[in-house]
């Protein structure tokens, strides 16, 4: 079998921990039964009506409510708290998780 190198790309990311916290977001602020909500664009509230926001994630075990979803080119994805969010060459957006980000890229200088 053929063996190859990945080619080196110089990608831009950003750590996530809440929505709202990507760069990009431009998160829009508004108020649902007088609670200030900040929905961001880029990575969107994790919502689904088959799961209680209290249940544990199974990768980072913690609980729903505080994780996000991001559109990517495959579908959609869950992004854990601490997650990184990988712009890719073609401006496509994906998370990553923090040991997989940590064992592939090294920062660059700008």
């Amino acid at each position: 079998m053929a063996k190859y190198r990945k080619k080196p790309v110089v990608i831009e990311a950003t750590r996530w921990f809440k929505n709202g916290d990507h760069p990009k977001d431009n998160h829009a602020v508004e108020t649902k039964h007088g609670i200030l909500v900040r929905e961001g664009k880029v990575v969107r509230f994790y919502r689904t009506p088959d799961m209680d926001g209290q249940t544990p994630c199974k990768h980072c075990d913690i609980i729903m409510h505080r994780h996000g979803w991001i559109d990517t080119l495959e579908g959609g994805h869950i992004v854990c708290p601490g997650d990184w969010i990988i712009t890719g060459i073609s401006n496509e957006m994906y998370p990553c998780k923090s040991d997989i980000f940590e064992k592939t890229y090294d920062k660059c200088e700008d």
